[in-house]
Formats: structure tokens, C-alpha cells, sequence
């Protein structure tokens, strides 16, 4: 069983003056702080944090990142490091709240702070949670760990059961923060329907942001089943391991899971596979480790963000899209929009099922709601194409608009043989743009959030 970690928000108030400057500027840190287990007193503990730092006419950055060290048996009770851009000049605030036993609450409420910039002290300020307003949001923001009745691993293995006409897919996605390229990386199981042998292939891409997209497939070769995953030829999917090679290209990575498994498709049809596919994640997104070797060099990932997709049906759509964004903070969107192959279902426009991951929560509550609504109302619509394509819709009091671009440039073609032989032709970037747009209904439309992603959407059109 592993543990989802707790997680909480926190906001932070109060003013910083610049070495170079001789007034005050407000400042305030909306952080998310997301640790692997509880704070332990015979341990330090480590989170992650990442968030928004707004200082008044100078700075207001929604992608600020850093950590919190909590330990329990130092004077320094919580220790905080945020990496922050202020007017292209990137910064680090560094504090610490200290524990004083006469007055406990006071002094874990106030942070007193240094700025450095490439190591060089550049300002200081003091920072304060503030009470009246802060409290109830940080306490009802809290979410502990608990066991995980569906850990990341338990998805992996094949749920191919020997019946003819299936695919399965393993599929990886992820973008390198240092040099902004995306890699995909594609396993795939068929099982042609004429009842032959089935076998296995794939591919790896890299999208670098400047160059050539360079590829390398791997297969056909026969099954041999495995009970962790995928293997074929050397290349391996297994609980929180990457490895193989293909072509100019040899990987091995490593995967740390974080969060719970998110569901496009309905929940149940992952377990009983009624509907033409199934598809899901096993985790909401997890952080990628390890080296990525071929011609055009070599790429060292250090927790790069990414995730692990898995499909089950038999075969794909007569026209699809498919969308993973990493909208930061551990929020995710993932969209699949298709036209099936199915007598009569391949009339229907595209049925649309977006899953927006955001808080802890998932939006829709029910994965069905994009797609059929609800006696037919508020059901999601997509205009598929390249290189743009959209989706919109409405459920409970909020709606989405959902734009993909996908530059030609930066854009693979790669095709692909179904169980009963016939073709379909994917179009994949893993260095997509993406506008997010939420709203909320308030007696009017209202913006509750917007996300922008240049080049770290990772994205898909296929049709035959």
C-alpha cells in the first residue's frame, strides 16, 4: 500500500525591501505543499511546494517552485525555500519559522526572510499568515495519507486475457524542464482478430523545442507475457522502471507515482471492458529520473513531470484527440475525444471525456458526464483538426474551453495496424500549446481560473 502524502495550502503576507531600494514593497505567497507522509519527530521531513508570488508592481509569478522542511527537534521548527522570477531576475526566498515556547502561535506565524540572487543576498522581509482570514481555508485545505486501494503498480500488469481482436498500450509522456524537450514513449500489445499469434512493438520519440523530432520504433515481436508489465525484446515496463532500446536510442528512467489514479473512461469500464476502449491513468502524474541516450545527444531528467497512460480496447477510433496537461500545483487535465468504430456509434459526433484534476478533486464527478451529459443536456463538444483543435462544455456550475495547438514543426506522423488489420494514422506533439480557460456561474459567468502551457502540452489527433 503507498501513501498519497499530505498535502495542504498556505497563504503568506507581508513586505519585502530590495537591497538596491529604500520602500517597502507587499508581497504575498499562495503555496501548495505537498509532503510524502506526516511530519515525524525523529526524522526531517521534506515537501514540495509550489504556487503563485505576487510583490506589488514588480512581480507576479504562478509557477514559483521550491520545498519546506519540517523538523520537529530544531529550534527552526519549518524551514522554506522559493524560487521565484521578479522582472526576468530569478530569486530565492529563504526563511524559517522558529519555535518559542512562550508564545507558540506567534512565532509560527511570523517568517522572516533573506532573497538571494545567484547566491549574492539581494532583500529581506518578514511574512505572516494571517489569522482572521487564513486559518479556515488552511485548515480545511489539509488532506492526510492513506492507503491506496489502487496503487500506481497494480495497474500495470497485461489485462489482455487471450481473446482475439485486442490492443493494450503502455504509454509514457513526459517534458525535460532543463531543456524543454518532450520524449514519448509508446509499448503496445496486439491481438490480431484472425486469432494468429499476438505481438509487440512500439516506438520512442524525443521533440526537442529547437530541431529535427527524432524517433525510433522497436518490434514487431512475439508476446511472451509478463506479470509486472510490458516486456518485449529487451524493453521493459515495470513498477517504477523504464528501460530498453531501439534504433540510436537506449533509456532507462525511473518513476515516482504521485496521486491517485485518474479514470477518463468510466471507472467501470476498466474493469469490464463493455465499451469499444478503456483509458486511465494510474497515477495523476508522476516525476521522471534518468538518461536518455541518442545521436543527436543525450538528456539527464531530473524529476521531469509526466505521466503513465494505459488503454485496453480493440483498436482505435475512426477519429481522435487526446490531451495530457500538467497545469502545475499536481493539477491535471486529460482529455480523449473519438468517434468510434462501432455500427451506428460512428454517426455520432466526437463524445468528448475530460477529467480536470484540480485540488485533490476531479471535475466532473462522473467520468460519463462529459460525454452524454445528462438526458442529453450539457454534453462536451470537439472540433477535431490541425494544427488546432478544441473542446467545450459545461457541467454542475462550471464550464471549460479547451484550445490545442499542435506546430507542424514539432508534430510526429506515425501510423499504426489494428487487431483486425486495418490502418489509422496518428499526429502526435509532446511539445504542444494549450489554453485552459474554467469558469464558475455566479449569477454571471466569472473566470475561476486560466491556464497557458507553451510547448509542454502533450497531445494527439489521429483518423484513418
Amino acid at each position: 500500500m503507498s501513501p498519497r502524502g499530505t498535502v495542504f495550502r498556505e497563504t503568506l503576507l507581508g513586505r519585502v525591501r530590495l537591497a538596491d531600494e529604500d520602500r517597502d514593497h507587499p508581497i504575498r505567497l499562495d503555496l501548495l505543499v505537498r509532503a510524502d507522509g506526516m511530519p515525524l519527530f525523529h526524522r526531517t521531513t521534506r515537501a514540495d511546494v509550489t504556487g503563485r508570488v505576487r510583490v506589488a508592481g514588480r512581480a507576479d509569478d504562478s509557477e514559483a517552485v521550491g520545498d519546506l522542511e519540517t523538523v520537529l527537534l530544531s529550534r527552526d521548527w519549518i524551514r522554506y525555500r522559493v524560487t521565484f522570477t521578479m522582472e526576468g531576475r530569478r530569486l530565492t526566498l529563504v526563511g524559517r519559522k522558529s519555535m518559542a515556547l512562550t508564545r507558540p502561535l506567534a512565532s509560527l506565524t511570523v517568517l522572516p526572510y533573506t532573497l538571494y540572487e545567484n547566491g549574492d543576498r539581494v532583500g529581506e522581509g518578514t511574512l505572516r499568515f494571517p489569522l482572521v482570514t487564513g486559518l479556515l481555508p488552511f485548515l480545511t485545505s489539509f488532506r492526510f495519507p492513506r492507503a491506496d486501494a489502487s496503487p500506481a503498480g497494480r495497474h500495470l500488469p497485461p489485462r489482455w486475457d487471450g481473446a482475439a481482436g485486442r490492443t493494450e498500450v503502455w504509454y509514457t509522456t513526459l517534458t525535460d524542464p532543463a531543456t524543454d524537450s518532450g520524449i514519448w514513449l509508446h509499448h503496445e500489445l496486439v491481438a490480431p482478430a484472425d486469432g494468429s499469434a499476438a505481438y509487440a512493438h512500439g516506438w520512442i520519440a524525443v521533440f526537442p523545442k529547437d530541431g529535427p523530432v527524432e524517433h525510433a520504433r522497436f518490434g514487431p515481436v512475439p508476446w511472451t507475457a509478463r506479470p509486472e508489465g510490458f516486456t518485449a525484446e529487451g524493453i521493459r515496463v515495470r513498477p517504477g522502471r523504464l528501460t530498453g532500446a531501439a534504433g540510436a536510442f537506449t533509456w532507462a528512467l525511473t518513476e515516482s507515482p504521485e496521486g491517485p489514479p485518474l479514470y477518463t473512461f468510466p471507472r467501470w469500464s476498466w474493469r469490464r471492458p463493455w465499451l469499444p476502449a478503456s483509458h486511465m491513468l494510474p497515477a495523476t502524474r508522476s516525476r521522471y529520473s534518468g538518461t536518455i541516450r541518442y545521436d543527436a545527444g543525450e538528456l539527464r531528467l531530473d524529476r521531469a513531470p509526466g505521466a503513465e497512460a494505459r488503454i485496453y480496447g480493440h483498436g482505435n477510433a475512426r477519429r481522435w484527440a487526446w490531451l495530457h496537461a500538467d497545469l502545475g500545483g499536481g493539477d491535471v487535465l486529460e482529455i480523449v475525444a473519438a468517434v468510434s468504430m462501432r455500427r451506428g456509434l460512428d454517426r455520432l459526433p466526437p463524445l468528448v471525456f475530460l477529467r480536470l484534476h484540480r485540488n485533490g478533486r476531479n471535475w466532473p464527478r462522473r467520468a460519463e458526464r462529459s460525454a452524454v451529459g445528462w438526458a442529453g443536456v450539457g454534453r462536451f463538444r470537439a472540433e477535431l483538426g490541425l494544427p488546432e483543435w478544441r473542446v467545450e462544455g459545461r457541467a454542475g456550475l462550471r464550464r471549460i474551453k479547451v484550445t490545442v495547438t499542435q506546430p507542424p514543426d514539432r508534430t510526429l506522423t506515425l501510423g499504426y495496424t489494428d487487431p483486425d488489420g486495418s490502418a489509422a494514422v496518428c499526429r502526435n506533439s509532446e511539445g504542444a500549446d494549450a489554453v485552459v480557460s474554467l469558469e464558475r456561474w455566479w449569477g454571471t459567468w466569472r473566470q475561476e481560473a486560466v491556464w497557458r502551457l507553451s510547448g509542454t502540452a502533450h497531445a494527439e489527433v489521429g483518423d484513418r
